[in-house]
């Protein structure tokens, strides 16, 4: 039917028109969106204790409708300025490693998005941890790989770090896409170290845990409750609290 060939190669040719569109607007706001510091961190200079904090964001473009971005941020007692550690996927493109350490303010804007403080730690004992992290990451076995979904991303490299730190008592959110995957291990500590979880490549799982509390994930999404305080956990949305606000 000429009529029907016709409308499928308009159709074509629309979405094609549109996809240039889209990743043509998405080039020229990745260039022109906010990276600047939100004013949230300690300043290092008059800061001389040593700090830990994670932060996520939520990811760029249509990605952050699903999930958000996480990163490490560590300073040492005395040091003049943050290290972050995270990783980046586009890396890739120029056949780089994904993984990155750099010094810039650790409350940056992911490009436009807001960051959030997941885990702060500060004082005595974190200069240990701070060195536990840096070895830790210097371990991470996906320095080479990347995907969006499931995973390996940003917040399978913190949840890895995080496995190894329990100290952190980090909670990832369920808009941490990524945060269980496991790569061929079926077993493994839950993201915060105080639990245990079982995971099919970060598609499907179960995790059971004292900072946690019960997650399932299902085709990379994670709902769960947590009992203390009561919340429930939810794609996209995140965390919801079931408790009254005083």
């Amino acid at each position: 039917m000429p009529y029907l060939r016709y409308f499928c190669i308009f159709v074509a040719i629309i979405i094609v028109c549109l996809t240039v569109f889209i990743d043509h607007a998405e080039a020229e706001s990745w260039r022109t969106a906010s990276r600047e510091s939100a004013g949230i961190a300690p300043d290092p200079a008059v800061t001389p204790e040593a700090v830990i904090q994670v932060y996520g964001a939520r990811a760029y473009s249509w990605r952050g409708y699903f999930g958000i971005h996480t990163w490490i941020a560590v300073k040492p007692s005395y040091a003049t300025a943050f290290t972050i550690y995270e990783v980046i996927g586009w890396r890739l493109r120029r056949n780089r490693r994904v993984l990155v350490s750099h010094n810039k303010p650790p409350d940056s804007r992911w490009f436009g998005s807001m960051p959030e403080v997941l885990a702060d730690k500060r004082g005595g004992g974190v200069d240990e941890l701070i060195a536990r992290i840096e070895k830790v990451a210097r371990d991470y076995p996906y320095k080479r790989a990347y995907s969006v979904w499931p995973g390996p991303n940003s917040n399978t490299f913190t949840a890895w770090v995080s496995r190894s730190v329990p100290e952190l008592e980090l909670d990832l959110p369920p808009t941490a896409i990524g945060k269980d995957f496991l790569g061929h291990q079926l077993f493994d500590s839950a993201p915060s170290g105080r639990g245990f979880q079982l995971s099919l490549y970060g598609m499907l799982g179960i995790l059971v845990s004292q900072v946690e509390g019960v997650e399932l994930n299902l085709l990379g999404l994670t709902f769960g409750i947590d009992p203390t305080p009561m919340a429930i956990k939810l794609p996209m949305v995140g965390r919801v609290s079931l408790t009254s606000q005083n």
